[in-house]
């Protein structure tokens, strides 16, 4: 069976498992009409196209106060000998390698600077274009610092294992025991920037086990870079990278739930540096599943209501309608929130960490960067 077989058994055993979605309430908004600041957006995708900052403005409308730009750091080949004529613009379309597409940061960087200093306010420019198994990364980011000074605000979203994706790069496999990733993490912690990393949860199909297979690895680096403010992206899941009996009042050591090894990581304060984000409309699916999901949620993140931040995941969207479905899908989990959680994962959370990413990466331009 192929990869995209496997994928679409175990999504329909999945629902079947799950059971029926649950009923959206009506969205609850505050006064001054704006839906939420977005920690996760792409602005271009797997072929290196997408919109422009300009038309996302007009997307976001009064709608959207701040986002991320992100480009996407790998390419999707388009091989003759697998697809014939047909060109993919996504890496499920072909069998045919990715590869590291550091062009990418400075087609962010040309859009970004493209605006007017009151439009380039609303966005947080993110360095993507390297490759993490590469010792020679950190001095890439660098570099990008560099050539464009006042852009930048962090680095990500970068994937190191990612269910599809991972087997797919050319060249050596990125892995979080790499001392490549290490330097990234510490020289990102040096120099004040944001991090938002991808970096699947389990394997793939994987069994129920002790714990998923990644997360040790995942805490140990870490609990190596407490001086580096870190987002992890979508809780550490993906399409068939699945919570671990999600929503189950159950805690044991032998059968840990996803909300337990969320609140056990939440409560550590080796791990204080760290947030997670609940982008992407897969990562909604498991959330408002069930009322008994949306409640576990709920009370998890009002419990640490400073630790979450609200992201579309979204890849170049066409209209507004597109962009804003993800939050959308949310509604049920805003209106379980107390109101002042949900104003703090929707927007509060993301400008707290981006306006101190923005001021330290600054500093560190003004002090390194010779003009």
């Amino acid at each position: 069976m192929n990869v995209l077989a496997k994928y679409i058994c175990c999504t329909i055993v999945t629902l079947v498992i799950i059971g029926p979605s649950y009923a959206p309430a009506q969205n609850k908004t505050s006064d001054d009409g704006v839906l939420f600041n977005d920690s996760h957006f792409h602005l271009t995708n797997y072929i290196q196209e997408g919109i422009t900052a300009e038309r996302l403005l007009e997307l976001m409308g009064s709608k959207v106060e701040r986002s991320t730009l992100f480009g996407i750091p790998l390419q999707q080949q388009w091989s003759y000998q697998n697809s014939g004529m047909f060109s993919p613009s996504y890496y499920l379309e072909s069998d045919a390698p990715l590869y590291y597409y550091s062009f990418t940061d400075a087609y962010i960087a040309m859009q970004y600077r493209s605006l007017s200093r009151e439009q380039q306010a609303r966005f947080d420019p993110m360095i993507t274009g390297f490759n993490p198994a590469d010792m020679y990364a950190a001095r890439h980011i660098e570099r990008v610092l560099r050539t464009f000074p006042g852009v930048f605000t962090g680095i990500g979203e970068f994937t190191i294992h990612k269910e599809f994706v991972s087997p797919k790069v050319s060249g050596e496999v990125a892995s979080l025991t790499n001392p490549a990733l290490d330097s990234i993490l510490e020289f990102a912690g040096r120099v004040g920037m944001v991090v938002v990393i991808h970096n699947d949860i389990d394997m793939p199909m994987s069994k129920e086990k002790t714990a998923p297979v990644y997360l040790n690895q995942m805490k140990s680096l870490l609990k190596r870079h407490r001086n580096t403010s870190i987002i992890w992206a979508h809780m550490g899941l993906g399409r068939i990278v699945h919570p671990v009996g999600y929503g189950s009042a159950s805690r044991s050591e032998a059968h840990p739930t996803q909300i337990s090894i969320v609140e056990e990581m939440l409560s550590d304060p080796e791990l204080s540096h760290v947030c997670f984000d609940i982008s992407w409309d897969e990562v909604a699916k498991y959330i408002v599943r069930t009322p008994e999901t949306v409640a576990a949620t709920a009370k998890l993140v009002n419990k640490y209501p400073d630790r979450f931040l609200f992201g579309t995941d979204v890849v170049a969207p066409p209209n507004q309608e597109f962009y804003l479905a993800v939050h959308k899908m949310y509604t049920p989990l805003w209106n379980a929130l107390d109101p002042q959680t949900s104003e703090k994962v929707r927007k509060g959370n993301y400008k707290r960490i981006f306006d101190e990413g923005r001021r330290k990466v600054r500093a560190w331009e003004k002090a390194n960067i010779r003009n």
